[in-house]
């Protein structure tokens, strides 16, 4: 067992630097005594290589022969229905194979080969891990959207960014553990990122930001406007007394607890969440390199996230599902990687010169992927059979593309991965057993990943 300590304030001060608001930096390094609490930081299983992640989410399902996985052989076979693929049923029904219009460039020094859609992230090949051989259970947004967050199908179980934050805790007790970034709210809504029966102080965070937003308004109501800092820090305290006395005289209620810790967590955010929102403390040429759209400003609220400490951090590419591409899926892929592109490269760049890459797992993708075949002449439909994601830094190999489809693209055949592989593998890197992380809920010891999952060691650097 290796703990995962505090940042040492040498550390926070080089991380953070002056931005830190003055009451944000005295309530981190206030005392030397360790934080305590259900978000302190806690002793990991083995020697982390990460301490945070950064999902990049493309809600709706990205194809993999548009992106990150060419297939010449679709220009070969197009519009046929090879027999291989005749018995692979879809949701909806579907024609014959369709070539992907996009050149596939080889890039950097391992020649990855990336669509010509995404140039900036292109840049950053040589730092990028693509699995190719994804596959999950169900061809539906719901049920896939549960297995992404939550390893189960349906909505019984917690996110991994609540298992993260109830193994790790979290490094700065400012802030939450957990924050997702999404414009407006993505299938299933919040189920996504619930912590369901572990103790609500684990919950994601969701914040919804225009492109341009007053910092103090980040999150409603967390400012009080008629009481100073000591009256409410009084207030607060008699509250507590009070929450004690009835837990001494009922026992322990989780929901009571998640109360408790929600107050001390939001008076304790009035100046931090204030502060590691404030965007106008980032150079000119910091916000160039992102780009001025709103999902250009969550990538760079995350990288300000995980350098204060915030474990866990999702960003969603749009509300519902924009990378649904039933029709008009070139034009589609084209525009919503034109509005992506910039700002992950951004932050691949931004977290390598800051020195946060090797620490912080990036990991992209959607829910599943799409079929190589053609939906209504110029749409392609989910496919679950296989797809692509790709993983950067936290100690991920770089330059490489693991497993692989059939030769259109339409089956894991391969070095085939599981979501639940996925899971255990991004655990590992951050230090945590994926059999090991339990839960005792109901009579059982729950985990993230089932009974299933398995750490793919070719993937580690």
């Amino acid at each position: 067992m290796h703990p995962n300590p505090l940042l040492s304030r040498r550390d926070l001060l080089t991380r953070c630097g002056t931005g830190l608001g003055m009451i944000g930096l005295a309530n981190v390094l206030a005392a030397d005594t360790p934080a305590t609490g259900p978000l302190a930081p806690k002793p990991t299983h083995h020697r982390a290589k990460a301490k945070h992640i950064i999902h990049v989410y493309m809600n709706g399902g990205p194809s993999q022969v548009d992106t990150f996985d060419p297939k010449p052989a679709l220009r070969t076979y197009q519009g046929q229905r090879p027999a291989s693929i005749a018995g692979l049923r879809t949701e909806n029904a579907t024609v014959g194979l369709r070539p992907s219009p996009f050149k596939f460039p080889r890039c950097g020094q391992s020649g990855l080969p990336i669509s010509e859609i995404f140039p900036h992230v292109a840049k950053h090949a040589d730092d990028l891990c693509v699995i190719r051989s994804m596959y999950t259970d169900i061809p539906n947004h719901e049920p896939s959207m549960f297995m992404m967050n939550s390893g189960h199908l349906q909505a019984l179980r917690p996110s991994y960014g609540s298992w993260m934050v109830y193994g790790l805790g979290t490094e700065n007790q400012n802030l939450p553990g957990y924050i997702v970034l999404s414009p407006g709210l993505p299938v299933n809504g919040a189920a996504n990122w619930s912590n369901r029966f572990l103790p609500g102080i684990y919950q994601g965070c969701h914040i919804n930001l225009p492109v341009n937003y007053d910092p103090r308004t980040v999150l409603p109501y967390l400012q009080n406007q008629h009481l100073s800092s000591d009256s409410q820090r009084r207030q607060l305290d008699f509250m507590q007394r009070l929450n004690g006395l009835q837990t001494e005289r009922r026992g322990q209620d989780p929901l009571l607890d998640a109360r408790i810790q929600s107050l001390e967590m939001a008076f304790r955010m009035q100046t931090a969440a204030q502060e590691a929102f404030d965007l106008t403390q980032e150079t000119t040429p910091t916000r160039d390199l992102y780009g001025r759209n709103v999902f250009a400003n969550n990538c760079l609220l995350a990288r300000r996230l995980v350098e204060r400490g915030v474990r866990a951090v999702q960003i969603y590419s749009g509300a519902g599902q924009p990378w649904d591409t039933h029709g008009n899926n070139d034009a589609q892929h084209r525009n919503l990687a034109g509005g992506t592109d910039q700002a992950i490269a951004g932050l691949l760049h931004d977290l390598k010169h800051r020195g946060l890459l090797d620490e912080t797992i990036v990991l992209w993708g959607g829910e599943f992927g799409r079929t190589p075949a053609s939906q209504g002449g110029d749409g392609r439909d989910h496919n679950h059979w296989g797809f692509s994601v790709w993983l950067a830094g936290g100690g991920f190999r770089g330059g490489m593309a693991y497993g692989a489809t059939d030769e259109f693209g339409f089956r894991a055949e391969d070095k085939r991965m599981h979501v639940h592989d996925l899971h255990a593998t991004i655990l590992h890197q951050m230090g945590l057993d994926h059999e090991h992380l339990t839960y005792r809920y109901s009579g059982r010891d729950f985990r993230l990943t089932d009974v299933h999952g398995n750490v793919v060691r070719e993937l580690l650097a």
